[in-house]
C-alpha cells in the first residue's frame, strides 16, 4: 500500500494542474493539527481511531507534551475524487497531490507561518467558533495576503457551541455569520489593489463552497454544497446551485405551507401566523438534523440513533451502538464522522477552491521575482514550466535525524531539480552580474515528504515542494537556487515578529565550550527568525518571545550542543533614535587631518521606518518608483530621494544615509567606505550600541584628499562613524522599547484582577469586548516587552487559571525620560545595557566625538 501511494505521488508530481500546495493557519488552540488529522486519515496514513487525537503533524516530543505546534511540518498526500464532485474543474485526471504544511498558531513561532506560506499557493484558515476571530487569526491572514496566497475558511469546534454553550440553531447561525463577516472585513482591509480581482467584499461565502463548518476533535465537517447535492436529489427539478442559495442567508422555509420565503415574505407571514413554524433554511435543513442527532446520542437513545443512521446510510458496529460500552460523546463522534467526514469536506475546499501551481504562479511571480518580468526565469515561473530555467526558493532548513546536516526545504517554481545536478545558490546579498554571495554546488539528493518519511526521488519538477541535500553549508537560512546565470533573487521573506527577547548562554563545563559554539551555528540554521550574536565574548540568543527563547535554548541543549547550559535572565532588545534635527552640524577629520566630513541627523517622517521594515521601500526598488512613493507619501525632497546611498543596518534597516553634498571632488571614490561607516554606526548607536531606527543622516559636505594613500578605509571609516554619532548626539537621542499587543480572554468576573496585573506592568488597555453567547470578555492591551517576563504565570495565578493571554510584537515606542539623566527610567536602562556590554560607564560626550575646525 505504501509503495502504491508513493508511486501515485510520483506520477501526480508531473501533473501541475492536479497539485495543491497549501498550509493550515490559525490562532493557537483553534484546532489546526486535529483538523489536519482528518486529511491524513483520508489519505490512509493513520487510522480512523487515531484521527483527531494523534496530531500526526506534531512530530516533536515537546509539541505533544505542550499541545501546541512549534515547527511547521510537511506531508504529501494522494487522493482521488469523484467525477461529479470535480465537475468542470480544469485538471489532468481525477487523482490529486496535496502538499500540506501544518503551521504553528502561537505568535512566538510566526516565522514558521511565513516560511510555510512562501512555498504554498493556498491556505486553510481555521477559526474557533467559540472564540471567534482572534489576534493571531488577523496576523496570519495578513501574512497570507502579503504572500499572495489564496484562502479558504473552516469554522471549527461547532460541537462546543451546541453542547457547552447550548446555543439554539438561529443563535449558532448568527455566530457563524458574524465570524464570516469579520474575516471578510479583514480581507477587504488587507488586500492589495491587484488582489481585488480575487477577493471581493464577500469572498468567503458558504454558498460558493469556500467555507466549511465542523469539529476537528470528532473529525466531522461539512460544506453547504455537500448538503445542496443531497437535497437537490431529494427535491426534484432544483439544481444544486439553486438549493445552495436557499441553505444560507436570508432564505426561510415555512413548515406549514412547505414553501420557501424571502426575508420580506417571512416578516409578513409571521405577522399573519404568529404561531407558524418558519425557520431559516440553514437552521431547518442542516442544523436541526445535526441537533437531533446530537441529542439522541448524548441521551444514548439507541433506537432513535439506529433509525437516523439507517436513513443517512451510516453503518455502525454492534459495539459502537452498545450503551454499556460507549458514552454519548463517543457515540456522537462515531456517527458524525461517518455521516459528514471532515477529510472529505476539507478536500473539497482544497481541490475546488485553492489554485494549482499553474494558476497561482501566473500572478505570484510579479511579487516573488525581483528581476525583469520578461526574462527566462520569470517566464518559466509564470508558466510553471518543468523544462524552463531552474528556480527554487529555500524557505527553511530541517535538521537531519542525527542533527549533523540539514535538509533544505523549499519550492520548485520553474524547471526540474535532479539528484547530482550542479546549481547556483544565491544568498540574500547577491547582486546580478557579480560573484558576491553566490556559490555553485552539487545537489546530492532530492526528496519529498510522504507521510512521516522523507522519500528520495530522482527528480522533482516545477510546482512541487522539495527537500534538497548537500547544499546546506552554502546558505545560512534561505536562498534562491537556480541554473540560470542571469537569474535574480526571489524576494526575501518578511516576518511579522521581531527577535526582541534575548539571553546569554554558555556551557556549564568549560570543556563543552566548542560544542556550544557549534550548536549555536546549527540553531541559527534551523530557525528562520532566531539571531545568534556575540557581545563581549558572550553568546546571545535573540528570539521573538519568552516561549520561543525557551524552545531555542531547549533545542540547543538537547539536539545541537548536547551538553548542559547555563543561561542568563532574559533581557529586551532596544533601539536608538533621534527626536529632532541636529542642533549643529557635526564635523570630524581623519587622524591624518587630510579628510573632513560634515553631517546632520534628523528623524525619518512618521511611518517611513515601518514602510522600510515591511519592504515597501528598499535599496533594490526601482529608483523612479521609490522616488514617487517617498514624495507622494512622505513629502520627501525630490533631490534627496535620488541620492539615497544606503539603508542600515545590514543595508536593509529603517535608517537612511543621504548624499546632500554639492560638487565635492573625489567623493565617489570613497562612497563604499562612507557607507561602511554608516553601517557600523547604524548597528551600534551613540547611547548604548543598540541598532538605530528611524534616523536620517545627511552628508552635507566633505573634503577628500586626492592621493588614495591618504584616504584609506582605516582612516575614513572611524571618522565617518564619529561624525554620525556626533550628529545623533546633537539631535536629542532617545531609546525605543518594543511593545507587545496582548489579547486576554477571561470570565467577566475576573476583569478587575486582569486590569490590576496590567496596570502594575505599565499596560495600556485599548479594547474590551464581550464575546457573544459566552460569559467571557476579550481584552486588548499594549504591554512593554520589558514588563512581559513572568506576566503569563502571574496573570494565571491572580485569576486562578481563568485568564489566557497571547502576546504579539506590535510596535516600538519612546521610553520615558532623558537617557542622559541617570535617575530617569531611560537613563537607568541605558546604564544597564552599557554595563551588560562592558562599555564605558557613561555615554560618550560630544567633545570626544567631534573635532575642531
Amino acid at each position: 500500500m505504501q509503495r502504491q501511494r508513493t508511486q501515485a505521488i510520483h506520477d501526480t508530481m508531473r501533473k501541475p494542474l492536479n497539485i495543491r500546495n497549501m498550509c493550515v493557519i490559525a490562532h493557537v488552540d483553534h484546532g489546526k493539527s486535529t483538523l489536519t488529522d482528518a486529511l491524513v486519515c483520508k489519505a490512509g496514513i493513520i487510522t480512523e481511531a487515531q484521527a483527531g487525537n494523534r496530531r500526526f503533524t506534531d512530530s516533536r516530543e515537546d509539541e505533544q507534551e505542550r499541545g501546541i505546534t512549534i515547527k511547521s511540518s510537511a506531508v504529501s498526500m494522494y487522493y482521488e475524487l469523484d467525477e461529479n464532485v470535480l465537475g468542470s474543474l480544469k485538471r489532468d485526471g481525477n487523482g490529486f497531490l496535496v502538499n500540506l504544511i501544518d503551521s504553528p498558531g502561537h505568535v512566538d513561532f510566526s516565522s514558521e507561518v511565513t516560511t510555510a506560506l512562501r512555498v504554498t499557493d493556498g491556505a486553510l484558515l481555521v477559526v474557533d467558533c467559540v472564540s471567534g476571530v482572534s489576534v493571531q487569526t488577523e496576523t496570519v491572514l495578513r501574512q497570507a495576503l502579503s504572500e499572495r496566497v489564496q484562502l479558504t475558511l473552516i469554522i471549527n469546534k461547532v460541537d462546543r457551541c451546541i453542547l457547552e454553550q447550548k446555543l439554539q440553531p438561529e443563535e449558532l447561525y448568527q455566530k457563524m455569520s458574524s465570524i464570516i463577516q469579520k474575516v471578510n472585513s479583514l480581507v477587504a482591509t488587507y488586500r492589495t489593489d491587484e488582489q481585488e480581482k480575487i477577493y471581493d467584499d464577500d469572498h468567503f461565502d458558504p454558498c460558493k463552497g469556500n467555507v466549511a463548518f465542523g469539529a476537528g476533535k470528532q473529525c466531522w465537517a461539512f460544506t453547504i454544497p455537500q448538503f445542496a447535492s443531497f437535497y437537490a436529489e431529494k427535491w426534484s427539478k432544483q439544481t444544486k446551485e439553486k438549493v445552495a442559495q436557499k441553505l444560507w442567508g436570508e432564505t426561510y422555509f415555512d413548515n406549514d405551507t412547505k414553501k420557501w420565503l424571502t426575508y420580506e415574505e417571512m416578516i409578513v407571514a409571521r405577522k399573519d401566523r404568529p404561531t407558524g413554524t418558519i425557520e431559516r433554511g440553514f437552521c431547518q435543513h442542516i442544523l436541526k438534523p445535526i441537533y437531533r442527532l446530537f441529542n439522541s446520542c448524548m441521551e444514548l437513545n439507541i433506537d432513535e440513533v439506529k433509525t437516523m443512521t439507517d436513513k443517512l446510510g451510516v453503518k455502525l458496529t454492534t459495539d459502537e451502538l452498545d450503551p454499556q460500552q460507549q458514552d454519548g460523546k463517543v457515540l456522537m463522534g462515531n456517527v458524525m464522522k461517518r455521516w459528514l467526514p471532515a477529510g472529505e469536506a476539507m478536500l473539497h475546499l482544497i481541490v475546488l477552491h485553492l489554485p494549482s501551481p499553474v494558476q497561482a504562479q501566473a500572478y505570484r511571480t510579479d511579487y516573488l521575482y525581483e528581476g525583469p518580468q520578461d526574462d527566462r526565469a520569470a517566464a518559466g515561473m509564470k508558466s510553471c514550466d518543468p523544462n524552463g530555467e531552474l528556480m527554487i526558493y529555500i524557505s527553511k532548513k530541517i535538521p537531519s535525524t542525527d542533527g549533523a546536516r540539514f535538509l533544505c526545504f523549499g519550492r520548485v517554481f520553474s524547471g526540474t531539480i535532479s539528484s547530482g545536478q550542479n546549481v547556483r545558490i544565491l544568498g540574500p546579498n547577491y547582486q546580478p552580474g557579480t560573484n558576491n554571495d553566490v556559490q555553485v554546488k552539487n545537489v546530492t539528493s532530492v526528496s519529498v515528504m510522504i507521510g512521516d518519511r522523507c522519500i528520495s526521488m530522482g527528480s522533482v519538477p516545477a510546482g512541487n515542494v522539495v527537500a534538497l541535500s548537500g547544499i546546506d553549508k552554502c546558505l545560512l537560512k534561505t536562498a534562491t537556487v537556480t541554473s540560470y546565470n542571469e537569474a535574480h533573487n526571489l524576494r526575501m521573506m518578511k516576518f511579522s515578529v521581531s527577535p526582541v527577547v534575548r539571553a546569554a548562554v554558555d556551557a556549564k563545563e568549560p570543556s563543552d565550550h566548542a560544542r556550544v559554539v557549534d550548536g549555536l551555528k546549527k540553531l541559527a540554521q534551523s530557525d528562520s527568525l532566531v539571531q545568534i550574536l556575540n557581545e563581549n565574548g558572550q553568546h546571545i540568543i535573540a528570539a521573538a518571545g519568552e516561549l520561543h527563547l525557551e524552545i531555542c535554548i531547549q533545542d540547543l541543549e538537547r539536539e545541537y550542543a548536547k551538553c548542559q547550559l547555563k543561561t542568563s535572565t532574559p533581557v529586551v532588545t532596544y533601539r536608538e533614535t533621534v527626536t529632532q534635527e541636529s542642533s549643529h552640524t557635526a564635523f570630524t577629520k581623519t587622524t591624518n587631518k587630510h579628510n573632513k566630513f560634515f553631517m546632520r541627523a534628523q528623524p525619518l517622517p512618521d511611518g517611513l521606518a515601518e514602510a522600510i521594515e515591511n519592504g515597501l521601500v528598499t535599496a533594490n526598488h526601482d529608483q523612479k518608483e521609490r522616488t514617487r512613493y517617498l514624495v507622494e507619501n512622505y513629502q520627501f525632497d525630490l533631490a534627496a530621494t535620488k541620492k539615497i546611498w544606503s539603508f542600515g543596518p545590514q543595508h536593509v534597516g529603517p535608517n537612511m544615509l543621504i548624499d546632500s553634498t554639492k560638487g565635492v571632488d573625489g567623493l565617489s571614490n570613497i562612497q563604499d567606505t562612507i557607507v561602511a561607516g554608516f553601517q557600523w554606526a547604524s548597528d551600534e548607536g551613540v547611547l548604548c550600541n543598540e541598532n538605530l531606527r528611524g534616523v536620517r543622516i545627511d552628508l552635507l559636505d566633505a573634503e577628500i584628499h586626492r592621493d588614495a594613500a591618504h584616504r584609506r578605509p582605516d582612516q575614513i571609516i572611524p571618522a565617518i562613524r564619529r561624525c554620525l554619532l556626533a550628529s545623533m548626539h546633537m539631535a536629542e537621542p532617545r531609546i525605543l522599547e518594543p511593545v507587545f499587543v496582548v489579547e486576554i480572554e477571561c470570565p467577566s468576573r475576573v476583569l478587575g484582577k486582569v486590569y490590576a496585573t496590567l496596570n502594575k506592568r505599565r499596560g495600556q488597555i485599548i479594547e474590551e469586548v464581550e464575546l457573544n453567547g459566552t460569559s467571557l470578555t476579550r481584552v486588548k492591551s499594549y504591554l512593554p516587552v520589558n514588563e512581559s517576563f513572568g506576566f503569563t504565570s502571574e496573570l494565571r495565578q491572580m485569576t486562578s487559571g481563568q485568564a489566557f493571554p497571547q502576546c504579539q510584537f506590535d510596535h516600538w515606542q519612546l521610553l520615558p525620560g532623558n537617557p542622559f539623566e541617570l535617575d530617569s527610567r531611560s537613563g537607568q536602562i541605558v546604564q544597564e545595557i552599557r554595563l551588560r556590554k562592558s562599555l564605558h560607564g557613561s555615554i560618550p560626550t560630544l567633545d570626544t566625538l567631534i573635532d575642531r575646525q
